[in-house]
């Protein structure tokens, strides 16, 4: 079965449970942050084992469903959990859902995830918005492409959406929210970062590391959907130089975890005014 057969068939699945139902917004929910999921209201799960075609999910804190509903008076659809490059998946299946996403016709992109703040004035448990990114994953659109959802060349000049970023920032500001924004950066993992390394991705412009996003960023944005990004800090780079630090996995969870309710509260009072 051919990649584009297979997307469609995926969207048929899930088009048929949602039974009518459209969302506008589709949210990507990453280590640790899926609090979120909690409270939409009336929601349809659909596992994503159940979905023909469709990569499970193995990572820690994601627990591999799709989740439809309503939030802040918005219908949404929510994966609670992502398809990560490092699971032994082609890139292209690791963005299969936000293929499905669009032709389940959803207008805007929330992404999120548990990031390594490579910048020094970062510390666990900051928020960052993602206003740009750098990209060391293979890029989900080499092959084929698929002309039903975008040009052959997409624009990445502004791959996450000015007007949201500014919305985020003004609701900030009103809540006495702090917000870190910078550029976020993925490599493959599944391998923790070295503090060379950390160093390295400072150096070219980095201030946060992790191991997916910009390849759901870049696929949303073939199709000229607007992204909105942002990263939970989980860990820092000048706690590796400690000679007794070691970066778990469990701990990045957990952290994560603390700083959900913040990145929840935000990310609904942007859906409320969209």
């Amino acid at each position: 079965m051919s990649y584009i057969e297979t997307i469609h068939l995926a969207a048929d699945y899930v088009k048929k449970r949602l039974a009518g139902f459209e969302p506008v917004v589709g949210i990507v929910l990453g280590s640790g942050l899926g609090k979120l999921a909690d409270e939409i209201e009336n929601p349809l799960v659909i596992p994503y084992k159940d979905i023909p075609g469709f990569p499970v999910s193995t990572a820690i804190g994601h627990k591999g469903n799709f989740i439809a509903g309503t939030l802040s008076g918005k219908t949404v659809i929510a994966m609670q959990g992502r398809i990560h490059y490092y699971e032994g998946y082609e890139i292209q299946l690791s963005t299969l859902p936000i293929r499905v996403m669009k032709l389940l016709g959803i207008r805007y992109l929330f992404v999120s995830n548990a990031a390594g703040g490579t910048n020094l004035d970062y510390h666990v448990g900051d928020l960052m918005i993602i206003r740009d990114h750098i990209n060391l994953l293979p890029n989900p659109l080499i092959g084929p492409n698929l002309d039903e959802f975008g040009p052959r060349f997409p624009d990445m000049t502004r791959p996450y959406d000015p007007a949201l970023i500014r919305l985020a920032e003004e609701i900030a500001r009103e809540e006495g929210i702090f917000l870190q924004k910078g550029v976020y950066v993925a490599c493959s993992g599944p391998s923790y970062e070295t503090p060379a390394e950390y160093r390295y991705f400072r150096q070219i412009g980095a201030d946060a590391v992790g191991m997916s996003t910009t390849p759901e960023v870049i696929v949303a944005r073939h199709s000229e959907i607007p992204v909105f990004g942002m990263s939970v800090i989980t860990d820092v780079a000048h706690a590796t130089e400690d000679e007794n630090y070691v970066t778990d996995g469990e701990a990045i969870v957990k952290a994560a975890d603390a700083a959900a309710d913040k990145m929840t509260f935000l990310f609904k009072r942007i859906l409320q005014r969209l």
